[in-house]
């Protein structure tokens, strides 16, 4: 009797570790696969991090036991070795102790919410109060660029004299959505020289990429500040129909995924249309809305580079309601520069971090 118990114990652990592995497997493919066409197949990229880790565990159990089987989560873990990098970055060489040749750019990419995070942590209460807090963050960064997602205004038609009073040796380019109480969208600063500047709108959508022009010594390139679909899913809410069993907020929440998921690649291939237009190389940053294992991911960072991956150093998660296991965000650069310093400072002014990096053109 015992025997039989074992065997059955064998086998129902054997079919656990294909189904993890197999899902592990869906995730690899989830980069390569329009989820416009095949969307649940995103749902896998999305749990990457979880299924990676369930199946590290079932392997250390199998060895533990010392059972045959230990090769099934074995090899679903090998392709991991070539993406686990676009998550965590160990220590390395450092960036700053290499020579320096060529114009050396610093960005940041920051979805700051509309401004609308108060933490009794902070002490920070009203929203005129975060404002303060993330403007004052990032000109102690001095950067030379600036990419804004979610900004939010009360009076659009003041925001040039607000945004020179503010940020004086910027230049703004912006476009934002009327909206009941304010205007949001995307504003990128840049205290270099615009030469031009243009927008990218999405169909159906409150999100949107803008791009500027800009110049540094001799170097002309381009930046694009996208904000892709949104999933504008509230996690407490979530969290609450989940533990009172509310099926029409589960089944409202479902809805907005699946819409965000196939709404997605359309905006990145209008994007990327136009980077491949572009006359001069191009960087792109901004809230993705999807993490490393996902066609928007593979789709953009196609002829560039990521910052973090080039210079980051431990975790890569921008989302701060879902850390370490969620980046959204990202600086990416064309393949002939070099990232000199990456940082993600965990500041409480946003459920997003910033994303701060030097780019050496």
């Amino acid at each position: 009797m015992a025997k039989k118990k074992y065997r059955i114990f064998g086998i129902t652990s054997r079919f656990l570790m294909l189904i993890v592995a197999a899902l592990l497997a869906l995730s690899y493919l989830s980069i390569v696969i329009n989820p416009a066409k095949l969307w649940p197949v995103s749902l896998s990229g999305i749990f990457y991090v979880p299924l990676m880790t369930v199946n590290l565990l079932l392997l250390l159990w199998a060895f533990k036991r010392r059972s045959k089987s230990f090769v099934i989560p074995l090899l679903a873990l090998i392709p991991s070795f070539f993406f686990i990098g676009r998550y965590v970055q160990l220590p390395s060489e450092s960036a700053d102790d290499q020579p320096v040749s060529g114009e050396v750019v610093k960005i940041i990419s920051w979805n700051v919410g509309r401004f609308a995070l108060h933490d009794s942590n902070t002490g920070i209460n009203t929203s005129a109060q975060c404002v303060d807090s993330i403007f004052s963050f990032i000109r102690q960064q001095d950067p030379d660029i600036i990419c804004l997602q979610e900004f939010s205004i009360a009076n659009a038609e003041k925001v040039k004299s607000y945004l020179k009073h503010r940020f004086k040796d910027y230049t703004a380019e912006y476009y934002l959505f009327p909206d009941a109480r304010n205007s949001f969208g995307n504003l990128t600063l840049s205290r270099l020289p615009v030469e031009g500047k243009g927008r990218i709108r999405f169909e159906e959508s409150a999100n949107l990429a803008i791009y500027t022009d800009h110049l540094a010594g001799d170097r002309h390139f381009r930046v694009y500040n996208c904000h892709f679909e949104s999933y504008n899913i509230s996690m407490t809410g979530l969290v609450r129909a989940v533990a009172t069993r509310d099926s029409t907020v589960m089944a409202q929440t479902g809805t907005k995924v699946k819409r965000s998921i196939t709404r997605r690649p359309k905006q990145v291939d209008q994007v990327f249309n136009d980077i491949e237009n572009c006359p001069v190389d191009a960087f792109v940053c901004g809230d993705f809305n999807d993490n490393p294992m996902s066609y928007t991911y593979y789709r953009m960072t196609r002829d560039r580079k990521d910052a973090f991956v080039e210079a980051g150093k431990g975790f890569g998660a921008t989302y701060s309601l879902l850390w370490p296991m969620l980046r959204i965000d990202y600086v990416l650069f064309p393949e002939n520069g070099r990232a000199l310093s990456h940082h993600i400072p965990r500041v409480p002014y946003s459920d997003h971090y910033p994303v701060i990096t030097e780019i050496e053109l």
